[in-house]
């Protein structure tokens, strides 16, 4: 990267995670002249404004001015926004401005490339990310592990403590690979998890969802020891110059990992485990069942099938983070026919909803949908569930709890993504876990 002392840096989208936040302290670091810029307004934005209180930063928020773009040296953009589409983008490279991301600048500084850990994939890819992060910490101590990309926040605050010898781990999502191929950058272990359609919004096509993906494998050097893969239509992306090569099928990927030896349910966390315990041998040698028996303890990721409450023998599981029909349908699957009241719907990514809508309909005791895409989800449930249309998460559990019996299951597992009624996944999952606290406590025993 060039240097930055002095030049005019935009960071287009400050968000809620921390990337914005923490890609503005390091630009501020680099001594550039900061101009953060984003179309929410201020009182949306009041938490990761108050986290850069007091230092020399401008704001621009609630509208963009075409001036800072066409003006600036160099631009931070949000892996969300796609520049191929976006008129200041657009204008800022006529004007010359060289644009970047927050996962470009980071792998840009990293001391060896050989230490990185690229994961990939529809679904499941931020709790295996987690999950090889959590072996490498304990099996690879004392040398340390670092984990970042797409779980939120940024390494690039870290990188004075990142040595040579230390691992990085990064979950990899299809927008932050596009920015990377730009860069000719893939990482030395690099493992999809699967791919299903999504993001069609963005991408278009199923095809062309894929060819971002693919981009993790694309600049593996011949010197590369090990890539990883699984999954169903993972092997259509797998095309890599690493000379080992881990292929399993879902039943292998299963045979690894004993039923119940995992803290987190369901048979997609197995799935997670076993890629995760494959990535850590092709890295380090640590053979698999030695993982396995370190994930034993691992409470799993907050909004990602997390148990937010038990009452009168009901659990309530918070899977906000199920922004596919693939993770719902994972999710689903978790739990046994018959005793599941399931929560879908959200905004619509232009993913095809019917196959999670036709399972829901059988596997589940009742469905309850909102959001844009409720009626689409609603109307093409089929099967014995109860199917009720909500406007909100506030009427889901008002409609809900008359409904449950003692050892039923509620599910927050949408399918869809939170942005037509919420800002981000996090505060949809948190006002489930509220609404779910405040309607026991105020509700009488289910029957038996």
């Amino acid at each position: 990267m060039f240097n930055l002392a002095g030049k005019r840096a935009v960071v287009m989208g400050l968000g809620h995670f921390g990337g914005g936040v923490g890609v503005t302290r390091w630009l501020l670091q680099q001594q550039a002249n900061v101009l953060v810029t984003d179309l929410a307004p201020p009182e949306k934005l009041a938490e990761a404004v108050a986290a850069l209180q007091g230092l020399p930063v401008t704001f621009r928020l609630g509208s963009h001015e075409m001036s800072d773009f066409t003006r600036a040296d160099v631009i931070v953009v949000n892996p969300a926004v796609d520049a191929r589409n976006n008129p200041y983008l657009q204008a800022a490279l006529a004007a010359g401005a060289t644009l970047t991301s927050e996962i470009r600048l980071l792998t840009s500084q990293l001391p060896n490339r050989r230490r990185t850990i690229g994961i990939t994939g529809s679904a499941g890819k931020s709790t295996t990310t987690a999950m090889v992060g959590h072996i490498l910490r304990w099996a690879f101590h004392p040398r340390q592990t670092f984990m970042g990309g797409n779980l939120g926040g940024t390494l690039l605050d870290q990188l004075p403590r990142i040595t040579s010898e230390d691992w990085i781990v990064l979950e990899l999502s299809s927008f932050m690979l596009e920015g990377l191929a730009v860069d000719r950058w893939s990482p030395h272990v690099a493992a999809v998890t699967n791919l299903s359609a999504n993001h069609l919004d963005r991408h278009g096509t199923l095809d062309a969802y894929r060819q971002a993906k693919q981009a993790i494998f694309d600049q593996q050097q011949p010197g590369d020891d090990d890539a990883a893969i699984f999954g169903p239509g993972a092997d259509t992306l797998f095309h890599s110059l690493a000379p080992r090569q881990r292929v399993m099928t879902p039943d292998h990927a299963m045979s690894l990992v004993p039923d119940g030896s995992l803290l987190a349910p369901g048979s997609h966390n197995r799935l997670n485990a076993a890629l995760a315990a494959t990535i850590v041998e092709l890295a380090i040698g640590l053979p698999p069942a030695d993982s396995i028996r370190l994930l034993a303890d691992f409470p799993g990721l907050p909004h990602r099938l997390q148990m937010a409450l038990q009452w009168q023998d009901i659990r309530f599981y918070n899977d906000s983070k199920s922004t596919t029909p693939a993770s719902a349908l994972m999710a689903m699957q978790s739990f046994p026919p018959g005793v599941l009241h399931v929560i879908l719907g959200g905004y619509d990514k232009g993913a095809d909803l019917s196959g999670m809508a036709r399972f829901a309909g059988q596997h589940c005791r009742a469905v309850y949908t909102l959001g844009v895409t409720g009626d689409a989800i609603a109307d093409a449930c089929v099967g014995g569930a109860a199917v009720h249309r909500c406007r909100d998460l506030d009427t889901v559990m008002a409609q809900l709890m008359p409904q449950l019996h003692q050892g039923d299951v509620v599910l927050l597992s949408p399918g869809c993504a939170s942005w037509d009624q919420f800002s981000h996944f996090e505060r949809r999952g948190n006002l489930f876990v509220e609404l779910a606290l405040r309607y026991t406590t105020e509700a009488t025993p289910p029957p038996r």
